[in-house]
């Protein structure tokens, strides 16, 4: 017989990457907010905006986190 302890189940590795994205995502919109109270009065309305665009990235990151989770309460 193989071994396969060592190897991870599909849904736990999905929920990893999920997870990193989120993270990616959550850690942008901190950089982005920086930027934004940073910048100059010229480039507030484009850092304004890189900043909602971050969010949004991060708010589909959280769904998927949750998706998963719940996916995983269902099984």
């Amino acid at each position: 017989m193989f071994n396969t302890s060592h190897i991870t189940p599909l849904s736990e590795r999905g929920r990893g990457r999920a997870l990193d994205s989120w993270r990616e995502a959550a850690s942008l919109v901190g950089i982005r907010w920086r930027v934004f109270l940073e910048a100059d009065r010229a480039s507030r309305p484009w850092a304004f905006a890189s900043y909602l665009a971050a969010l949004d990235a991060e708010e589909a990151a959280a769904s998927a986190v949750a998706a998963l989770s719940a996916t995983e309460i269902a099984a």
